[in-house]
């Protein structure tokens, strides 16, 4: 009988401890992470993408050289945050209607991995919750639909 009443501890202290990240609050929190950098791109707000991404953020892809040679290819916090505030600054780089699909793959305590889907690429990003409360962007893994285009011309 104790070992059932152990067993019962055990299982519902997991779960407890598992359930907070799971709210409707925190998959806002974490869709709002996730959405306001595809949208700090799409809108020119540099500030947005540093007010989601953490100070070690690491984007990657692979890609390859004119040689045909291939290497993951990478850019930190301030490089991204420079993107957004010269990569749509014509207006052309995006439909009128820009795709903005978010999937969030998983939530572990204060961890989450997110699919996000536009237009061009897709990104899988790894987020955390920082001791303030906020979700943020710490690695970011993408590529373009189309995979013929992750090479130089």
């Amino acid at each position: 009988m104790v070992t059932y009443v152990r067993l019962f501890i055990l299982i519902y202290s997991l779960g407890a401890g598992h359930s907070f990240a799971n709210t409707d609050s925190e998959k806002q929190a974490i869709e709002y992470a996730a959405k306001s950098y595809l949208i700090a791109q799409i809108e020119v707000r540099p500030e947005l993408m540093a007010q989601v991404t953490d100070d070690g953020l690491i984007k990657r892809t692979y890609w390859q050289d004119k040689a045909g040679k291939e290497f993951i290819m990478s850019i930190d916090k301030s490089g991204l945050v420079k993107l957004a505030a010269q990569y749509n600054l014509s207006g052309d780089r995006f439909v009128k209607q820009p795709k903005v699909e978010v999937k969030i793959l998983d939530i572990e305590g204060r961890i989450a991995t997110v699919k996000l889907v536009a237009d061009e690429w897709v990104d899988y990003m790894h987020l955390y919750k920082n001791k303030s409360g906020n979700w943020q962007i710490l690695n970011v893994l993408w590529q373009f639909n189309q995979l013929r285009r992750h090479a130089s011309n």
